[in-house]
């Protein structure tokens, strides 16, 4: 029986949402490296914060 990986909002490793949970649980890294990266993509110019809500609009709950 082959498992397939899907991008999913963590249910279990969130503080807000999920979404970095999800991304840390799909690539196999700490979350807390996600959470970082995301911050500082938030804080730079840029669409940080939108690429934030969109994930948290598309990605299905686990």
């Amino acid at each position: 029986m082959e498992t397939t990986k899907r991008l999913t909002r963590s249910s279990t490793d969130k503080k807000i949402a999920g979404v970095c949970g999800g991304l840390a649980e799909y690539f196999g890294i700490d979350s807390t490296l996600v959470r970082l990266l995301f911050v500082l993509v938030a804080l730079l110019p840029g669409p940080g914060l939108l690429l934030y809500i969109v994930l948290w609009i598309i990605m299905p709950e686990s």
